[in-house]
């Protein structure tokens, strides 16, 4: 038997007016959910610029607390309309600032927060000079319309975390995201977006799940943001892909019960060999 729900990605430009993009991103959730959309992912810091790209920055300009405004306003909403959203956000807390992910289930209730794990530092994604590195584990979230995981951005270049969530138990696996090419340069290993959809759609199949890339779009100051958020069966496949240069609300109705189907017919999980993964866990 089919189990099929609606799920959102929202694909935006950011400003530098904070309330602004609050304001937009509120409006778009309340269009995908009038759409027909059950669960709902905002793109990585979906309300701030992304000031990573800077190796200073003032931190308290761009974090909120969980709870906080942003989970407040969106709580409003999934009350209105019983659905879930993943809020992201730069979250500061006792003990530091992580790059964060706010799970709001039908109900309005706050499930526990995950913290982006893998935290890159290169040239424009100096990251590692406001987020501290994930201290959640991975999680998964049994909502009212399905099991799914939240790994963040730079997390989504790594198997091992896709596997975890899936071990876990979830359907979906979303990855908000922040990710662009630097404008002038050109990637001496080829074409960057190609290997970020490539590495995602090998974690759908590798673990049949779907999988929600969810990223911002349009220029900030040396980044050039490709957008292009898509969804992708448990079998690789791209049921749908959001623009290169606009603002979008993907809607997409998926079917979960696909996942054990296929897992059931390759046997991936059937015939794992865990006795001689040892290796991959050493340092």
């Amino acid at each position: 038997m089919k189990n099929s729900v609606k799920i959102a990605a929202i694909q935006t430009t950011v400003s530098k007016d904070q309330a602004a993009n609050l304001k937009k991103t509120l409006a778009k959730v309340e269009q995908a959910a009038k759409g027909g959309a059950k669960v709902i992912c905002l793109q990585e810091l979906y309300r701030t610029i992304y000031f990573p790209q800077y190796p200073v920055g003032h931190k308290d300009l761009y974090a909120e607390t969980i709870p906080g405004e942003s989970t407040r306003a969106f709580s409003r909403i999934v009350k209105k309309y019983g659905i879930v959203i993943i809020v992201p956000v730069f979250e500061k807390r006792k003990n530091g600032y992580f790059n964060s992910a706010a799970v709001i289930d039908a109900n309005g209730r706050l499930l526990p927060t995950y913290h982006k794990t893998h935290i890159p530092q290169d040239p424009l994604f100096y990251e590692r000079n406001y987020f501290k590195a994930g201290e959640s584990g991975y999680k998964i979230y049994h909502t009212k319309f399905g099991k799914i995981a939240v790994l963040i951005c730079y997390d989504q270049w790594f198997p091992e975390a896709a596997r975890a969530a899936t071990m876990l138990g979830a359907d979906i696996i979303f990855y908000p995201t922040a990710i662009g090419t630097i404008v002038g340069e050109a990637g001496f290993e080829g074409d960057w977006h190609d290997a970020w959809e490539t590495v995602m759609r090998g974690h759908a199949i590798a673990n049949s799940v779907y999988v929600v890339a969810v990223n911002r779009v349009g220029r900030e100051d040396k980044l050039q943001f490709w957008g292009q958020s898509f969804v992708c069966d448990s079998f690789g496949k791209v049921l749908k892909r959001a623009s290169a240069t606009k603002e979008e609300v993907l809607i997409v109705d998926v079917d979960l019960s696909k996942n054990q189907r296929i897992r059931d017919e390759w046997g991936f999980f059937r015939n794992r060999r865990p006795d001689t993964y040892h290796s991959i866990s050493k340092k």
